[in-house]
């Protein structure tokens, strides 16, 4: 369907439909977010940092994120629209400034991704994907050594605890700072639970702290070797006391109660009877 521009305009914005018209794809919106930011664009755009932008930037990734475990495609199609527009409009800024432009963004990551895939593209031989992904790890430490002084730079402080914690455990684990049977993983496990209960018996504020989150790091090791994504799996975890939580509230409702009426041993019985409905 052709793009149709309307014709309630001001003069200025009838000059920028004409810049738009008959563009498509990624050339439209490159001139939309450009025309956004320009003097004849939109007060808030044209405010925007690259700084300011990164909460709302965090944001539509979550939501891309909750698009793709929708399996909707026409949201997740949506999602990334929003998200492709963050990286242009973070590009647009930067161009303001005689930084680089969204090319100079797609021509690195087509060269990072050309060496970094000698397997594909210059006729490297490999034999797994464990052997790709160790063949990437020494590209691109080669790639990083003048800025990196550990194979853990690079590692996004921002990520969540337990996304962060598996990435720190790959990286350290890729070049042999690991467990070498899964049953030393799972004694670890039950070495930091045994380290927590004590601490919380002493009630020791700190400790409790200390070794919840050695617990904690010891589970997402335990993940990572059962090859589950930490986060995903305790989001799955979430999703799943969140449904079961709502249908008790949906009953108890249902019966001309709240939440508030009911014992919790109530609570736990229906707990139990919307786990069978699961089954």
């Amino acid at each position: 369907m052709p793009f149709v521009i309307p014709r309630i305009l001001s003069r200025a914005r009838m000059t920028n439909s004409e810049l738009i018209d008959g563009k498509q794809g990624m050339d439209l919106l490159v001139e939309v977010v450009r025309i956004l930011r320009s003097e004849d664009g939109c007060p808030w755009d044209r405010e925007q940092t690259i700084e300011s932008l990164k909460p709302y930037f965090l944001e539509e990734t979550y939501e891309l994120c909750d698009a793709i475990d929708s399996g909707d495609p026409e949201l997740h199609k949506e999602e990334l629209g929003d998200v492709l527009m963050h990286i242009l409009l973070q590009a647009q800024i930067r161009s303001e400034f005689g930084e680089f432009t969204y090319k100079d963004v797609a021509d690195r990551i087509s060269k990072k991704l050309i060496g970094r895939h000698p397997h594909v593209f210059a006729g490297l031989e490999v034999g797994s994907t464990k052997e790709v992904l160790k063949n990437w790890e020494t590209l691109k430490a080669e790639e990083k050594k003048d800025e990196r002084e550990s194979v853990l730079d690079g590692v996004p402080r921002c990520l969540p605890g337990l996304s962060r914690s598996q990435k720190i455990q790959t990286r350290a684990g890729r070049i042999g700072f690991d467990w070498d049977r899964i049953e030393e993983v799972i004694a670890k496990v039950e070495e930091e639970l045994t380290e927590t209960k004590e601490a919380i018996a002493a009630d020791d504020v700190a400790g409790k702290r200390e070794e919840i989150g050695d617990l904690l790091f010891a589970v997402v090791n335990l993940a990572r070797w059962c090859d589950v994504d930490a986060e995903d799996a305790v989001g799955g975890a979430i999703s799943k006391f969140n449904r079961r939580f709502r249908e008790i509230e949906s009953g108890i409702k249902a019966e001309g109660r709240t939440l508030k009426d009911c014992t919790l041993a109530e609570l736990e019985k229906y707990w139990e009877e919307t786990k069978k409905h699961e089954t």
